[in-house]
């Protein structure tokens, strides 16, 4: 996925030269190829993400598309204040990128694992969010972030746990629910975003379900949430992220005023992380891990 995400990157900066990559002091090997071939339109802005979201939004208002790269502990959690008011304020055509969202830092500790990101840009006025599920997702998210011309937070979480799409997407609908998997309409259907949707459909093989992605989470069509409420028995939402104020929440706020229907939310308690260690250990400090998320799943069916 940082590889379609790099491509991408490279191939929107050559065909547009207003198309500007700023880092926070990150991602030298990622962005070998950007600086390449489009070194002129590379800027390291240094161990300073207020001041680089402060200088993208300067960037923004003179005619140029900058792309703020960043942790995503960094971009957006650290920067918030300055995209709320020096980007979205003004609907900026800036494209943020938090980069190792939810528990890929996982060594680094608290200070490092980002679970509140959803939370915190949904909540932002005129700001869109995005959280795709694998290369093909990211590339569609990439065009889709360029083409919207406004203020964007794309979410990049685990990178490396595959495919979930089996072909290229044609172009990203905003706020649409993707169908990546077909099961029977008697029982609950999965919407997950981002690393987890990988985690979904393996489940979903097992219990045959039906899974949907979610490489929107803001704006989030009813329409589309409605009918895979009404083609399910029930909705289960699944995110490498916080259960408040996340997938789980949007999906509730749209359902509990819309279509009623019995909503489980799979996602990080609100809780710190209690030891450092690796990915997976964190997912199963969690309860993120297949086993207990399939269990979970199996009961909400019962």
């Amino acid at each position: 996925m940082r590889e379609a995400f790099s491509n991408a990157l490279v191939r929107l900066a050559l065909a547009d030269p207003k198309v500007l990559l700023l880092t926070g002091d990150h991602g030298y090997a990622l962005f070998d190829e950007f600086r390449k071939r489009c070194p002129s339109q590379y800027i390291n802005a240094g161990i300073a993400e207020q001041n680089m979201v402060g200088m993208a939004a300067g960037l923004a208002r003179v005619g140029f598309r900058p792309f703020v790269y960043g942790l995503a502990a960094f971009v957006p959690i650290r920067t918030l204040e300055q995209i709320k008011l020096d980007i979205a304020h003004d609907h900026l055509p800036v494209v943020l990128l938090g980069d190792g969202a939810g528990f890929v830092y996982s060594h680094l500790g608290t200070s490092h694992q980002s679970t509140e990101d959803i939370a915190c840009t949904r909540a932002i006025p005129g700001l869109e969010v995005l959280s795709p599920a694998d290369r093909f997702e990211m590339t569609a998210c990439m065009d889709y972030a360029y083409a919207a011309n406004g203020s964007v937070y794309l979410r990049m979480g685990k990178s490396d746990r595959g495919d979930v799409h089996t072909s290229p997407i044609d172009a990203l609908q905003p706020g649409s629910l993707l169908k990546v998997r077909d099961g029977r309409a008697d029982r609950p259907g999965l919407i997950a975003t981002g690393s987890m949707v990988r985690t979904a459909v393996d489940i979903a093989q097992e219990q045959n379900l039906t899974v949907w992605s979610a490489p929107t989470i803001k704006p989030l069509l009813i329409d589309d949430v409605c009918a895979a409420a009404r083609a399910s028995t029930g909705l289960v939402t699944l995110e490498e992220h916080s259960l408040l104020g996340g997938l789980g929440a949007a999906i509730t706020e749209i359902t509990s005023e819309h279509l009623p229907t019995r909503v489980l939310r799979i996602g990080v308690p609100d809780q710190f992380s209690k030891h450092c260690g690796t990915y997976d250990y964190l997912l199963n400090e969690h309860r993120l891990d297949s086993t207990t998320v399939a269990r979970r799943i199996y009961e909400f069916v019962a």
